[in-house]
């Protein structure tokens, strides 16, 4: 009897260590199929959001909401887009090894972890200020709606800048409670450089775009003139990122994080030509990578040390 009764609670306890790991495994291959770690994109605008609306350091509280927000929406989006991709992903030679089409993950389990994540965010955007939380559902609404854009517009890329672009006005709001003029600047600038990146990235499939009927700056125009419109939301970020300085009075280190940030995007449009595609991946994943902490650290410190 005893015997039989540890032999049911092994299997019981085997059982749901496997089926612990198998959550987890799960986890892992979602996380990399949404690149999570390229939520540094986005992340570092929302935080000098912050900064500047507190004109210091935000609680500890807030910072962790803010964060928590921004994890919950990027991740929904993400895992959202790859569930309305998956047909076209499937038939792209480019992203058939992505997790939906490969099997690797199932529909079920990105429904479920778009459904948790998006409640992560609607539950930390509560927990920052009542604005924050009534906000939060049109924001979602926008973040989701931008996976059905590219089947109807060439102006997805802008569709999906001003998505990400609510981040630092989230953010501020958060902080603030209430509007203001400087995190329209600043998420504007994140608009454009989101589009402008995301232009770049698109180059990759203009044929496939072409052939499936979506909808692209590059499969509508091709791709040197994808590239120079490119270029110039770019040349525009730039200038936005000035005008956030002087709105926000600030000093000579964020004018320079600014500089390097001009620095680096004009090598970005260097090593990606119409005629050599090879360094886009160097082009989105990278070097977009050190402007937003750049610019973070630029700024943070800026503001902080004033």
């Amino acid at each position: 009897m005893l015997n039989n009764w540890w032999a049911v609670g092994g299997k019981r306890g085997w059982r749901h260590i496997g089926e612990t790991r198998l959550i987890r495994h799960k986890l892992k291959i979602t996380l990399q199929m949404i690149k999570f770690e390229h939520t540094v994109f986005a992340l570092p605008f929302a935080l000098i959001a912050a900064l500047l609306a507190q004109r210091g350091l935000p609680e500890a509280w807030q910072l962790v909401w803010i964060v928590a927000a921004m994890v919950g929406a990027r991740s929904a989006a993400m895992t959202f887009n790859r569930i309305v991709d998956y047909s076209y992903d499937l038939a792209n030679p480019r992203t058939k090894s992505r997790a939906l089409p490969a099997g690797t993950l199932s529909i079920g389990f990105a429904i479920l972890f778009t459904i948790a994540m998006s409640a992560l965010f609607v539950i930390s955007a509560g927990l920052l200020n009542p604005l924050c939380f009534y906000l939060s559902f049109p924001t979602l609404a926008i973040l989701l709606s931008y996976s059905y854009t590219k089947k109807f517009t060439s102006l997805s890329h802008i569709v999906l800048g001003f998505a990400i672009g609510l981040a630092p006005l989230g953010a501020w709001l958060a902080i603030r409670g209430s509007f203001g003029l400087a995190p329209i600047i600043l998420g504007s600038a994140v608009m454009l450089w989101i589009a402008g990146f995301d232009i770049i990235y698109a180059c990759q499939d203009m044929g496939f775009d072409r052939q499936a009927g979506l909808f692209s700056i590059p499969s509508r125009w091709g791709t040197a003139r994808a590239l120079q419109v490119s270029s110039a939301l770019h040349i525009a970020t730039v200038g936005l990122l000035v005008w956030i300085a002087v709105v926000s009075e600030l000093g000579w280190i964020a004018y320079c994080g600014i500089g390097i940030v001009a620095a680096i995007l004009y090598w970005e449009h260097r090593i990606v030509r119409p005629d050599d595609l090879s360094r886009v991946n160097v082009a989105f994943f990278n070097l977009n990578g050190y402007v937003s902490l750049l610019l973070l650290a630029a700024f943070a410190t800026d503001i902080l040390m004033t």
